[in-house]
Parts: C-alpha cells; sequence; structure tokens
C-alpha cells in the first residue's frame, strides 16, 4: 500500500469518540446551548408587581379594585415595590398620591394613622390654569372679611398644598360657577384654615410649579 492511499484511508476512518477534534466539537456546542439557555433565562427574569388601575388618592384604601398586577424587570430596585409574592399588606392606604398605571412603592403605603394630611375642601371662584390638577401644588391665599374695605389684604396661608382632587362646584340652580379644590392639610395648617372658612374669608387658589419642594 503506497503511502498516498495509506493517508486517504486515514482520513476516511471513522471518527472515533476519543477523537480530540469529536470532543472539542461536542464541547463547543454544549457551550453554545448553555450560553444561549443563561441569556434566554436572565431576558427573564421579571418580578409580578402591584400597579395603579387609577389614580389612588391619599387615604384610599389599597385593594383588587384599584391596583391589578403587571411583571416587570426591576433588578436592584426591586425592593422599592410591592411584589405579588409579598401580598398587600393588611389595612394600608395610601399615603403618597398614586398615578393610574404607576407601580406602587413601599413608601406610599402606610397605616391610616400615619396619615399627616387631610384632605379639605376649599371653593374658589376664580377660574383654575389647567395646571392644577390632582398632585400639582398650589398656595392657597387667605383675605379675611373687612369692615371698612370688605376684605383684609390677602395672606398666604398654605404654601404648596398637594391637590388631591378637583371638582365643579354648583349654585342653588345647579349651573356650575365655582369649583371645589380638595387641598391635603397638614394638622398644624388645620386650625387657621377651617378658622379662615367659619369667618367666611375669601380664599384664593394659585397654581405653585415649584411647591413639590416645599
Amino acid at each position: 500500500m503506497s503511502a498516498n492511499t495509506a493517508a486517504a484511508g486515514a482520513r476516511l476512518k471513522k471518527p472515533s469518540w476519543k477523537d480530540p477534534r469529536l470532543l472539542l466539537g461536542v464541547l463547543l456546542v454544549l457551550v453554545s446551548v448553555a450560553g444561549v439557555v443563561s441569556l434566554v433565562g436572565a431576558a427573564d427574569q421579571t418580578t409580578e408587581v402591584y400597579a395603579a388601575r387609577g389614580p389612588i388618592a391619599v387615604g384610599e384604601r389599597l385593594g383588587a379594585e384599584n391596583v391589578s398586577r403587571v411583571k416587570v424587570r426591576l433588578g436592584d430596585v426591586e425592593d422599592r415595590y410591592i411584589t405579588a409574592e409579598s401580598g398587600l399588606p393588611e389595612g394600608v392606604v395610601a399615603v403618597q398620591r398614586i398615578g393610574p398605571d404607576q407601580l406602587v412603592p413601599r413608601e406610599s403605603l402606610g397605616k391610616r394613622d400615619a396619615l399627616n394630611r387631610k384632605p379639605v375642601a376649599i371653593t374658589v371662584d376664580e377660574a383654575l390654569p389647567e395646571q392644577a390638577v390632582a398632585g400639582s401644588r398650589v398656595d392657597a391665599w387667605v383675605a379675611l372679611p373687612d369692615a371698612r374695605n370688605g376684605f383684609s389684604e390677602p395672606k398666604l396661608l398654605l404654601p404648596g398644598a398637594e391637590i388631591a382632587q378637583v371638582t365643579p362646584g354648583s349654585t342653588a340652580l345647579g349651573s356650575s360657577r365655582s369649583t371645589v379644590v380638595l387641598v391635603l392639610v397638614t394638622d398644624e395648617q388645620m386650625p387657621k384654615l377651617l378658622g379662615a372658612q367659619a369667618n367666611k374669608a375669601k380664599i384664593s387658589v394659585v397654581w405653585n410649579p415649584g411647591g413639590g419642594s416645599l
């Protein structure tokens, strides 16, 4: 048998499991498959958390009627939100306004007795700017009745108060002429506001675009 014939026979010889080239090929395939599986698993690392179905006001209790479950990838911030696995704590209410479709942060929930702001209705006759909506901030100015001039000079009573709700008011005939603004008021601010209302003071609400930092 010639040398060329022997070489050709060697090349055509059925590979053995002990052939290092075959073992290397199998190893590369396994590594590739493992990489794909790992990549798919990493891409599917989602967490089921709660999100608001609609706006949730301060003091409102959370339940199946106003929250839903959604799957999202949170990564390192997962502990900041309420997960479906842990479930909603019993007897909690929103201590901060939660916007529609917003994920429910842990810091936005608390016990009802932990609420440090309560909604108070202020009726205003002036037209409000379109920016004065639930969640935005306003300043409330109060002018007390004055026997000589009608009303005294307005004074700032509530700086940067958060709006909880805005609804149109109505007169006895049913025509809308005023606006009722629910603002969140602390216990410390409450006596002055209620006193102003009891004394028929004129209360004006002014949108405060920088009020969130107060």
